[in-house]
């Protein structure tokens, strides 16, 4: 099934596939239901349901994701980027549906049902978003007269307007932050950068200044004495430092019983009250290959757009785990952030799943050999270089 000899579908992935990786990713899956033994059941018996009701749920929602991995890891480049454009439009829509007939939860409109299942679009949009862009920026790099910047720019704006309006800052941020790594990978002059930073200390003053409930976790940030509510903060930071290097073993951790999200953005600080900072360390370092990983692979891509799709997916799987670990750290506001394949969810589960196959399915061995388009390529140590 497997032999190098066969020139079947199935061999050719597994000879192709960077296995690694892939290995690497369904190691931190399991990780992901390991924690929700450990984390859930408080959560859950706080809320009046079954101790195993987020367990199930959670190891329910591995069974798509682990189909949506692999299945994604089968594509061409070309798939990909059909792909990609489709759930992008979908996505887009979906999320500018949820303002007028999303659920409104704690003040925020995120969440929509479709298909009989309540599905958060924004999680969706960033593994899109990443190809498509990535896709655009390498159509204007190779053909000057291609607007490819200025539509993924469009793009961007779109998304960024809508989760604006829900509002979700936290997801706006790692929008903005993958169309800046795009634009870095791209070549762009460091003027245009240092331009961009400046912008973006500029949004985020206003958004301190428009959305109350990203001044009030500012505040409480900068202020923890001043009176805001800290109390999931404290929990998580006390969890932390409760498990020592060695954890207090499984079902054993006080102060992750406290913890209101312990099985979702705070899934890290109950990780370290059961099992310790030792553990949280290799979960770190486990997050680390696979970023490392995946960009060595796509650096390894001659055609230009598989190159930068790639890179720009591994930036944002590791920038949305800097942002979880750092909330949970107290380095950073509450973002409501999950940590992939870690944190409870099934939207974001699957959704990372989808981004995840792609940059599998980008960063495959010998693409010269399939997916050869006769367009320039680039063997430089960056993505591309500068105009």
């Amino acid at each position: 099934m497997f032999s190098r000899d066969r020139k079947t579908p199935l061999a050719e992935w597994w000879w192709t596939i960077d296995r690694e990786l892939l290995a690497s990713l369904i190691l931190l899956m399991i990780c992901g239901i390991v924690l929700s033994f450990a984390a859930s059941p408080p959560v859950a018996e706080r809320l009046g349901l079954s101790p195993w009701f987020f367990i199930i749920r959670h190891c329910m929602f591995c069974v798509p994701a682990i189909a949506v991995l692999i299945g994604a890891s089968f594509l061409t480049p070309r798939q990909a980027r059909v792909s990609a454009i489709v759930t992008l439009v979908i996505s887009i829509v979906l999320l500018w549906a949820t303002l007028k007939f999303g659920t409104e939860v704690k003040g925020a409109k995120r969440w929509i049902s479709a298909f009989g299942q309540s599905i958060q679009p924004s999680e969706f949009v960033k593994p899109a978003f990443a190809v498509i862009g990535a896709w655009l920026f390498s159509e204007k790099m190779q053909h000057k007269d291609m607007p490819g910047r200025i539509i993924a720019t469009v793009f961007m704006l779109m998304i960024v307007g809508g989760l604006l309006l829900q509002p979700d800052v936290g997801q706006t941020a790692l929008m903005v932050a993958t169309w800046s790594a795009l634009l870095f990978l791209s070549g762009i002059s460091w003027w245009i950068i240092f331009g961009l930073m400046g912008g973006a200390v500029g949004l985020g003053f206003g958004a301190y200044l428009l959305f109350p409930h990203v001044s009030k976790r500012i505040d409480s940030f900068i202020n923890p004495d001043g009176g805001g509510n800290t109390y999931q903060v404290d929990k998580a930071l006390h969890s932390l430092l409760e498990g020592g290097w060695f954890g207090r073993g499984p079902g054993e951790s006080i102060a992750k019983r406290f913890i209101p999200d312990a099985h979702a953005d705070y899934v890290f600080s109950a990780a370290a009250g059961e099992f310790g900072i030792l553990f949280c360390l290799c979960l770190v370092g486990l997050i680390c290959f696979i970023v490392v990983r995946a960009l060595m692979g796509a650096q390894r891509q001659t055609a230009l757009f598989p190159r930068l799709a790639a890179s720009t997916l591994a930036i944002q799987f590791g920038l949305q785990s800097a942002i979880n670990l750092s909330v949970n750290l107290n380095l950073i506001p509450p973002k409501g952030m999950t940590l992939p394949f870690v944190s409870y969810g099934g939207t974001s589960m699957i959704a990372i799943a989808f981004g995840m196959g792609l940059m599998l399915a980008l960063t495959r061995k010998k693409p010269e050999e399939r997916w050869a388009t006769g367009l320039p390529t680039y063997r430089s140590a960056v993505v591309a270089p500068a105009e």
